[in-house]
């Protein structure tokens, strides 16, 4: 749902960016969810595209872990009724704290209650906070920070581990492997040609890890979108528009034992069917190695069965619960 409300029932709505849809995000839905479980309202979730702290300093400051139509996915999956992304611009930036409670949330979307985190923060110049919030009318639950491994759990904090190539311990947060999706494009079918043949992908705007080689568990999509279990129930039994997960090893750099410029590849285990134009959905189960380059091709191909090996021992213990979302 973006910028109209389809329901005039009361709600409480959950704002923030929720960028990754982590363990603190969905505490927070489940908070929400509890309350209105009781009270008989809708759980709205909201965030804001593009994020305004991009508009604000005028660049993106940062690369998103998740795109906004994939946000939306996981949250209705996390308990959410549904979900508002409001086309954050130079005139809503503008809005006071009152004009942006009463405009939006309360007149447009019936919010009576919020469940906020303890940074939040909202109207023109950030001048509104869960005080604010309370003064203005709504019911408000401040949640506290959700800590994991001594430190609290952030979108940065998922950031950071990624770029680091901690694609574990970054799933430990999301409570999911990270993963992107990408349309299977030609390229130079090297891979195909020494035998291993690869998937290049053209992927969405989204953070990938560090640049190395990962075990990844891939699932063929049907259209961009589709194949997402969100919306089903906890069992996760597929409906037959989506295909089983298949198990992987997947490049992200730039090949340097051919000097053939970045790319993002994907050689998919014990399968062996014409995928150019599909989309794939590829979850970053762990990694394996950094990029290197080779003296030769042999010794290329030595190190890819390695790795092939590598990647099958790891994705044989993967923990399930961690698959469901892709």
């Amino acid at each position: 749902m973006i910028g109209t409300s389809s329901n005039p029932r009361a709600s409480i709505v959950v704002p923030g960016n929720h960028d990754g849809v982590h363990q603190g995000h969905r505490t927070i839905l489940n908070l929400a969810r509890a309350r209105a479980n009781r009270e008989g309202w809708r759980t709205l979730a909201m965030f804001f595209d593009p994020p305004p702290s991009d508009l604000l300093t005028g660049t993106p400051a940062r690369s998103q872990i998740t795109t906004s139509t994939r946000r939306a996915e996981l949250l209705r999956g996390a308990g959410a009724d549904d979900v508002i992304i409001e086309r954050f611009d130079h005139v809503y930036a503008s809005q006071s704290a009152r004009e942006f409670v009463h405009d939006v949330l309360q007149t447009r979307y019936g919010a009576v209650a919020a469940v906020v985190g303890a940074d939040f923060r909202f109207g023109q110049g950030r001048q509104g906070d869960a005080a604010t919030l309370r003064e203005l009318g709504l019911d408000t639950l401040v949640a506290e920070p959700v800590m994991f491994g001594g430190a609290p759990v952030s979108s940065t904090r998922v950031r950071n581990l990624l770029s680091e190539g901690q694609v574990v311990e970054a799933a430990r947060l999301l409570m999911r492997v990270h993963e992107t999706t990408g349309t299977v494009v030609l390229g130079d079918q090297r891979g195909r040609a020494l035998g291993i043949p690869t998937a290049n992908l053209e992927c969405e705007r989204v953070l990938l890890p560090r640049d190395g080689v990962y075990a990844v568990k891939v699932r063929l999509l049907e259209n961009a979108g589709e194949g997402s279990p969100v919306d089903r129930p906890v069992s996760r039994s597929r409906s037959g528009m989506d295909s089983a997960l298949i198990d992987g090893v997947a490049n992200l750099g730039h090949r340097p034992t051919f000097e053939a410029g970045r790319s993002v590849e994907v050689h998919l285990l014990d399968f062996d069917e014409d995928i150019y134009g599909r989309q794939l959905r590829v979850g970053f189960v762990a990694r394996i190695r950094n990029e290197q380059k080779f003296s030769g091709i042999e010794e290329l191909l030595n190190q890819i069965a390695m790795d092939i090996h590598s990647a099958r021992r790891e994705l044989s213990h993967v923990d399930e619960e961690l698959l469901v979302w892709i």
